[in-house]
């Protein structure tokens, strides 16, 4: 997939591996979250694991909570209604595009 990160008034976009969404007769979902710790752009990219357990949100959305080697936190929630985020067993893996 792919995504888009505003930082510091500025949009980079960046693609991502190993996140699936599960749920049958969705083909297509989309996701958004909030970054945390993020000081330097640099820090951004690399492999995310889990730091905590999935969450529910009112209305069946989904979410987890993943971090970095860099200390990097990010919150991600499904749009997708009914839809659950599944994170890949080697983790999220997160690149800036150029």
């Amino acid at each position: 997939g792919e995504g888009k990160l505003n930082f510091k008034g500025k949009d980079y976009p960046f693609s991502i591996d190993g996140l699936t969404v599960v749920d049958i007769g969705i083909t297509k979902a989309s996701a958004s979250g909030d970054v945390y710790n993020l000081t330097d752009l640099a820090k951004f990219p690399g492999t995310y694991v889990a730091a905590e357990a999935g969450f529910t949100l009112a209305g069946g959305m989904g979410g987890m909570v993943l971090r970095n080697q860099e200390g990097v936190v990010m919150h991600i929630r499904s749009v997708s209604k009914g839809a659950k985020l599944q994170l890949g067993t080697s983790g999220l893996n997160i690149k800036l595009k150029q």
